[in-house]
C-alpha cells in the first residue's frame, strides 16, 4: 500500500511539473485582413490566435502575419484547409467558415 501511494504521488508531481512548465501559446505578430464587399469596411484581426470565424460574406483574405494561415471550410477549424503564406492573399469561397494560424 505504501509503494502504491508513493507511485501515485510521484506521478501526480511529475504531471504537475509538466503542466506548469509548458509555455503559454503566443499570438502571432501581425494581422489578417478580410475583404467582404465594396459596401463595408475590411475586417482586421490583429495578432490572431486560435480559430477565428470568418465573416459570412468573406471574399479575400490577406495574411500579414509572421506565420501561415489556414482557411477552413467549417467554423470550428476541424476540416483540412488551404494554407496562405505570410505576405500573400487568397480568394475564399463564401461561407468558408474560419481561419487558424499554422505554426
Amino acid at each position: 500500500m505504501n509503494r502504491f501511494v508513493t507511485a501515485i504521488l510521484g506521478a501526480a508531481s511529475a504531471s504537475a511539473l509538466l503542466i506548469v512548465s509548458s509555455p503559454p501559446a503566443q499570438a502571432v505578430a501581425g494581422e489578417v485582413v478580410v475583404f467582404s464587399t465594396e459596401f463595408q469596411r475590411v475586417d482586421s484581426y490583429k495578432n490572431p490566435d486560435g480559430c477565428t470565424i470568418l465573416p459570412i460574406a468573406a471574399h479575400v483574405l490577406v495574411n500579414q502575419t509572421s506565420s501561415g494561415v489556414v482557411v477552413h471550410g467549417d467554423p470550428l477549424c476541424l476540416t483540412p484547409g488551404v494554407r496562405v503564406e505570410p505576405g500573400y492573399g487568397s480568394h475564399v469561397p463564401p461561407m468558408s467558415g474560419s481561419f487558424s494560424i499554422s505554426r
